[in-house]
């Protein structure tokens, strides 16, 4: 089973926009960041569309398009990010009923519920401790 990367897309993008503002680029197109992220830039469209959808990002039209931050980076929590492009559950129960006749399978569901959400709730609380900026700041000191 592989890993949901689109967290890291995304936030990815966003540092990338957060930095180019930083040097003085109003906008970057959805190529630019493709490069970047080292993806076909369609990815890279449904991720930043996931992300405007949220109000993250905004999208100028015509002469100079491309993409931008609509808040300021210090504003845009990683829980955003999660929250715009990964709508599952970090964690998921059966797909179907487990055999209700089995003494584990009657009990799972509620216990895997508790301990499922617990987890959740520390996830958020990471996430939602870090910003872009803060991504950006650390990005920029590790080199």
């Amino acid at each position: 089973m592989a890993a949901n990367s689109r967290v890291t897309i995304a936030a990815h993008a966003l540092a990338w926009l957060a930095l180019a503002h930083h040097q003085g680029r109003e906008v970057l197109t959805s190529e630019e960041v493709a490069a970047s992220v080292n993806t076909n830039p369609v990815i890279i469209r449904r991720s930043l569309g996931d992300l405007q959808r949220a109000g993250l990002v905004s999208v100028r039209r015509g002469t100079g398009a491309g993409w931008r931050l609509s808040r300021p980076p210090a504003e845009i929590s990683l829980l955003d990010v999660y929250a715009a492009v990964a709508p599952e559950p970090l964690v998921a129960l059966h797909h179907s009923e487990p055999n209700l006749l089995c003494p584990v399978g009657h009990g799972i569901r509620p216990v895997l519920t508790e301990v499922y959400d617990e987890a959740t709730d520390a996830f958020r609380a990471v996430l939602a401790r870090q910003s872009i900026a803060d991504l950006l700041e650390r990005i920029m000191n590790a080199r």
